[in-house]
């Protein structure tokens, strides 16, 4: 491709600070269907971080954490969007149906250009039908100069554990459910705590176009992890993409998808 010339950002990574233990990151040059939430929660014992971006810029140099702790970080799924800073972390962690996915030896990029007109035409077409917009870059601006825009970074790294359903992943003063919530993927997982009402929803679930068409989508399962979905007691939804929402706007969207596409 011969594309215009974008511009240097001046700082790749924008930060919100949620409470004082959690942290969110957005790449905000990332145009809208692409801009994966980042989470980084402060424990007594560990540091989580919650997937990784678009893997443009470096993500862990980012991150304040907590002075004597390894960070260890969760992807809630392996699409491109959420795994491009995985590499830097010593601990990766995410559901063993995706390890495959990420593994050297095996992994491809889901996204092999920040360019619309080289996705799949089936999915380019569900993500339009959805209500994105697919711009012909994926990028409004670069992070430095002479930035490779017709290649997408992507660094695969072996999985330093595979998680399950049920696993807890404990941070010292407060501890995280793993919740196997497929559909949009085959292991997209939630963090969910209890005592909060946290959770931690990745691409299950966000306040946008839920996209469940995708390669390695299955509308069956995404039916079985909405049904799952409405039954959750949830203060607080920090999803992968978009706004923070709560339990009302949860079940809405829940019950919205399965009346589209639940006939059984």
């Amino acid at each position: 491709m011969s594309p215009t010339p974008l511009p240097v950002a001046p700082t790749w990574w924008a930060q919100s600070r949620i409470s004082p233990d959690i942290t969110l990151l957005r790449e905000p040059w990332v145009t809208e269907l692409l801009r994966c939430n980042v989470w980084h929660v402060r424990g007594k014992r560990r540091d989580l971080v919650i997937d990784s971006g678009l893997g443009v810029a470096p993500l862990l140099p980012q991150l304040d954490i907590t002075s004597g702790h390894e960070p260890v970080v969760v992807l809630t799924h392996t699409h491109a969007d959420h795994v491009g800073g995985w590499h830097e972390f010593p601990s990766r962690w995410l559901h063993e149906r995706e390890a495959g996915l990420v593994d050297p030896d095996t992994s491809e990029p889901d996204l092999a250009s920040l360019w619309a007109a080289d996705l799949d035409i089936q999915e380019s077409d569900h993500m339009r039908a959805a209500g994105y917009e697919l711009p012909d870059c994926f990028l409004t601006a670069v992070p430095h100069h002479g930035f490779n825009l017709d290649s997408l970074p992507h660094h695969p790294a072996v999985p330093t554990r595979l998680l399950r359903e049920g696993d807890v992943i404990d941070l010292g003063d407060r501890a995280f459910e793993v919740l196997h919530l497929p559909g949009h993927s085959p292991g997209s997982i939630g963090l969910y705590e209890s005592r909060e009402g946290l959770f931690f929803s990745g691409d299950a679930v966000y306040d946008g176009p839920l996209l469940d068409e995708l390669a390695g989508s299955d509308i069956g399962e995404y039916i079985d992890t909405m049904r799952r979905l409405t039954e959750i007691s949830v203060q607080t939804v920090l999803p992968g993409h978009g706004e923070i929402f709560g339990e009302q706007r949860l079940r809405e969207i829940t019950s919205g998808y399965l009346h589209r596409r639940d006939k059984t």
